[in-house]
């Protein structure tokens, strides 16, 4: 009797730990007792069968800087999941977002496992900055499991084979979450304005973002006090959203994990850090503002080679700024407090904004199967073509 099929795959945040449980969901569905698992992740992978090594919360990295100071780490981790792919000797490894730490990843597996296919899930955003990134990946994996149709013509130039999945952002289902529930379990009233807060997922978004977001909502708090916050605390950095929150000078309901569908339903306005939120909060129907603060050492060096004109996905598929984006200097807590307000202070403005935000995600491919189906049936092709040599 042949083996379970063994397929391995590596995430080094939670977003990357959400697909990757995906795909070993849909790969399962698929394929039943003929699949096994072993790699990388976090808690929902660790659900699907994926016992990682080590935490991969000492990898949640962002910016030069911060790179830098971890290269250390990031080696060390590179070699424990090359050593266990060694020993486990999967018949592929997908690996999963997370450029800095995955790209040392394929490269290593080149090396040692010459014959094992490598499959990249989510490459870099070369539309915004260092194209060159493509032409890199392309010498490292053999196929790339992209998000958005706009993504794969950067990478197919360089003769990486590309399978168009879409996101799992644009497949959520917020049919449960409600927002008149949300208010009441809260005291809020069914008019009240609400603005839901989203300061991120990373350590240095919540060290950076939530001073400024604290200033801004009290310039707003000031001009409104019948203004409601809430501001929603992700998984991996709840512990400090919830401290640093509950410091602040006034009234914020923190809102986890589990209600934060409703929450955004709820919303009058958001504010988000920018990251794949913006697209969930575009499906939710909030009109939002965007907001982004590299530590400054960091975003010096990273400044030249931003390319693209915006930072949100839904931005750029329609090349428009939709949703106002203010980065690094532009994220003061005066400029903040003025383009919420401007939401804030018009109801037809918020829904013109809305409806283009909607508009914004039809590009963005929200039709269509499953990402995490599409997914797997790629990674089999990529598995079956492989063997076919």
């Amino acid at each position: 009797m042949s083996r379970p099929l063994k397929i391995m795959l590596v995430a080094a945040e939670a977003s990357g730990d959400a697909l990757g449980a995906g795909l070993a969901g849909a790969l399962k569905a698929r394929l039943g007792p003929e699949v096994a698992f072993v790699g990388v992740g976090g808690p929902r992978m660790a659900a699907q069968g994926v016992e990682s090594p080590f935490d991969i919360a000492e990898l949640s990295i962002h910016g030069w800087v911060e790179g830098l100071r971890a290269y250390g780490i990031v080696k060390r981790r590179v070699a424990d999941t090359v050593a266990l792919g060694l020993a486990e000797k999967p018949d592929a490894v997908v690996l999963i977002d997370s450029w800095g730490f995955t790209i040392r990843v394929a490269k290593a597996f080149r090396a040692a496992l010459p014959d094992v296919p490598l499959i990249k899930y989510v490459g870099p955003q070369v539309w915004a900055s260092r194209p060159g990134r493509a032409k890199t990946l392309a010498a490292a994996v053999d196929h790339l499991l992209a998000l958005y149709a706009f993504d794969a013509p950067w990478f197919e130039r360089e003769g990486l084979t590309t399978t168009v999945v879409g996101s799992q952002a644009l497949h959520v289902d917020m049919s449960a979450a409600d927002p008149a529930a949300f208010r009441a379990s809260r005291g809020i009233a069914a008019a009240a304005p609400l603005l839901v807060v989203l300061p991120g997922s990373r350590p240095s978004e919540i060290r950076l973002m939530t001073p400024v977001y604290e200033a801004a909502v009290g310039r707003l708090k000031a001009a409104d006090p019948s203004l409601e916050v809430a501001v929603i605390a992700a998984g991996t950095v709840a512990a400090d959203v919830t401290a640093r929150v509950a410091a602040w000078p006034f009234r914020a309901h923190v809102v986890g994990e589990e209600e934060k569908y409703a929450a955004m339903r709820a919303a009058t306005v958001a504010l988000a850090t920018s990251g794949t939120v913006s697209t969930e909060l575009a499906l939710a129907g909030a009109p939002m503002v965007i907001a982004y603060r590299f530590q400054p050492l960091s975003y010096a060096i990273m400044k030249p080679f931003f390319t693209g004109r915006y930072a949100t996905l839904f931005n750029h598929a329609a090349d428009a700024e939709i949703a106002r984006e203010l980065i690094q200097n532009d994220a003061t807590p005066e400029k903040v407090a003025a383009e919420v307000g401007r939401l804030l202070a018009d109801p037809q403005v918020r829904f013109v904004q809305s409806a283009r935000q909607t508009a914004a995600l039809d590009l963005m491919g929200r039709e269509g199967r499953d990402p995490s189906e599409i997914a797997a049936d790629a990674v089999l092709r990529v598995i079956a073509g492989k063997a076919g040599r």
